[in-house]
């Protein structure tokens, strides 16, 4: 159960927000958009929506997380569901990506983490049928990830977890982090991987200027080093149960797949990977549909297969939304874009669709 306590003065604080809901959902429901594909009604789900409590911020006052950001943006309001309705998502798996807590200590991050999962259960409880959670424990102290995980999971009813793509520059991807993997395949829940602009891998202001590149090329780059790393470290082997999403496309590694294909091959490599790269973005790897392109969705298809690819919004971001995009695709089929629109995280996240 929820601890109660926790959520009082949070539950005061948006008693009204969620009064003035309640009396627009009707109006709201009325203007959401449905979405078809070869005349059937697809249940849309979205992977990648973020969202934060600010509950947090009197832990972490006075410390070196204090400057996190808590911008009212990403906290979860009415607008969140405007928004959902406007394109045609059905349900989002919300999860906290600031990942600010990774320099926490293990009281402050058990705290900072309970008030997560607590805050996103009562957000679920109250909106059961468009939204489930995706819990974001500590990383950086994985025994405690693995209990925080089994309890948001058993106690909270989330239905995977998020992470970052390092902690503390360290890809999570040696023995050190085992039993937060193993928790995840004990549990049966998948794991999305988030990346923070490749702070661990650029150095400070080479990707500053025009063009936000620390989000354009920081992240994906983030991204394809970790999905790297899990497989050529051999960490999908020891947890071949092990699921992992990972957003943006996947970064880079689709895209140039046939680079790490004949890596291994080559002098002191030194992989620990049993099977070739490309097995595991067919099995073990999915990806978000943000790529923005027909091609780069085909070219996606093509590399993973349907079955690995799932959609992604980055709500409340903007970005351009790929709904359209998967619909209209002439290289898809209806049931290779209903897989995408929402089957396989039907599948992956246990939701029940009616």
């Amino acid at each position: 159960m929820v601890n109660r306590r926790l959520f009082l003065t949070a539950a005061g604080q948006a008693a009204a927000g969620i009064f003035v809901l309640s009396r627009s959902f009707d109006a709201l429901a009325q203007s959401r958009k449905e979405v078809y594909v070869g005349g059937r009604r697809m249940t849309v789900i979205d992977i990648h929506a973020h969202c934060l409590f600010q509950d947090v911020a009197p832990i972490i006052q006075g410390t070196a997380m204090a400057n996190a950001n808590l911008s009212d943006f990403v906290t979860l309001s009415p607008r969140r569901l405007e928004e959902m309705n406007a394109r045609g998502i059905d349900i989002a798996a919300l999860s906290v990506n600031g990942f600010w807590w990774y320099a926490a200590d293990q009281v402050r991050a058990r705290q900072i983490v309970q008030i997560h999962d607590e805050g996103l259960a009562e957000w679920c409880g109250t909106y059961p049928d468009r939204f489930v959670a995706l819990s974001s424990p500590a990383l950086q102290y994985p025994e405690l990830a693995a209990e925080q995980l089994d309890y948001a999971v058993n106690d909270l009813g989330h239905r995977g977890a998020s992470i970052l793509g390092h902690v503390g520059g360290e890809v999570p991807s040696s023995e050190k982090y085992d039993a937060f993997w193993a928790k995840a395949v004990e549990l049966d829940v998948p794991v999305f991987m988030h990346p923070d602009n490749s702070r661990n891998l650029i150095q400070p202001g080479q990707l500053d200027g025009v063009g936000d590149l620390s989000n354009i090329v920081g992240n994906p780059l983030e991204t394809t080093v970790f999905l790297t790393r899990m497989i050529f470290d051999g960490t999908l082997d020891r947890f071949p149960g092990l699921k992992i999403c990972a957003a943006h496309g996947g970064g880079y590694l689709p895209s140039y797949l046939g680079r790490t294909e004949v890596a291994c091959a080559r002098n002191n490599a030194n992989c620990r990977n049993e099977k070739r790269p490309s097995d595991y973005l067919k099995d073990q790897i999915m990806v978000d549909s943000m790529v923005f392109s027909e091609e780069g969705l085909r070219h996606l298809v093509a590399e993973v297969g349907a079955s690995q690819v799932v959609y992604g919004s980055d709500m409340p971001y903007t970005w351009p939304d790929t709904i359209d995009l998967i619909v209209d695709s002439p290289s898809l089929s209806d049931a290779q874009k209903e897989a995408i629109l929402g089957g396989n995280l039907i599948r992956l996240l246990k939701i029940d669709p009616a």
